[in-house]
């Protein structure tokens, strides 16, 4: 069943996309060589609980932590742990909070210390991919639309699709129908329509779109162990343009005081 949104029921997502975003940036300001993903974890769950929500995925479904930590190969659902990041990872942070009955989502890239250009260039095209998805998440378009903008770019550029994970609706739940995948035809699928709301995140691999789970059950890796990006943003569809709830701005300022990372450009 799809779920359509009031005015009031969007900015209230809105104001959870935003704490996600605030999140991030907390996270931003703290990665670097060294530093444990578990580390990265607590800082996010005390931001979170402070701002008087609380971490969306932390027992979703069992998953045992705040953050989604996904480091080089792996694509999506990694676990934070001891593991110390080291100079020339990318590292995606992927952060959902509920916060006043609604759930916010969002994920972002990060390049640790000095990262290779041919990955720095995955980061920007997968970063680009979203924001050509989101162009289309406009009423009377279809969902293949937004799927297809995604798939196109990335694969216009080199890189190939994760087929297995998608992206999603977000309101009340986590995970809401429609499935919104990353790749698709042109004009097919559902007609969009103000008051959706979804989470758009495209999953771009460097490598072959193949994927294989990791023994935790919870890590999924790229096949050829190649690098794979992910940004994500939690997204109104709009009468003439897409509203973006969620924001990388907040990452990006404090991306500018953080010397172990470059902002993605």
């Amino acid at each position: 069943m799809l779920y359509y949104k009031t005015l009031e029921e969007i900015e209230l997502i809105r104001q959870s996309s935003l704490l996600v975003a605030k999140t991030l940036a907390e996270v931003a300001k703290s990665i670097r060589p060294g530093i444990t993903t578990i580390e990265l974890d607590r800082i996010a769950e005390t931001f979170i609980r402070d701002q008087g929500a609380v971490p969306a995925f932390l027992n979703y479904n069992g998953f045992p932590n705040s953050l989604c930590i996904s480091v080089n190969s792996q694509v999506v659902h990694g676990i934070p742990g001891k593991a110390e990041l080291k100079d020339g990872d990318i590292c995606s942070v992927d952060c959902g909070v509920l916060k006043d009955g609604f759930y916010g989502d969002s994920a972002y890239t990060f390049p640790v210390g000095e990262v290779a250009a041919s990955t720095l260039s995955l980061l920007r095209i997968t970063r680009e991919c979203l924001y050509e998805g989101i162009a289309k998440a406009v009423a009377g378009n279809r969902l293949g639309d937004i799927s297809s903008a995604i798939q196109e770019y990335a694969e216009s550029n080199g890189y190939s699709v994760v087929r297995e994970l998608v992206g999603h609706g977000i309101g009340r739940h986590l995970h809401e129908k429609p499935e919104v995948p990353n790749y698709g035809k042109r004009g097919s699928g559902l007609v969009l329509r103000e008051g959706l709301v979804i989470a758009i995140e495209p999953m771009i691999n460097m490598g072959t779109k193949g994927v294989v789970h990791e023994r935790d059950g919870w890590t999924i890796r790229t096949a050829d162990n190649k690098p794979s990006a992910h940004f994500e943003h939690t997204v109104a569809i709009g009468k003439e343009k897409a509203d973006i709830l969620s924001s990388f701005d907040y990452v990006e300022e404090a991306l500018k005081t953080n010397t172990n990372i470059k902002v993605i450009n």
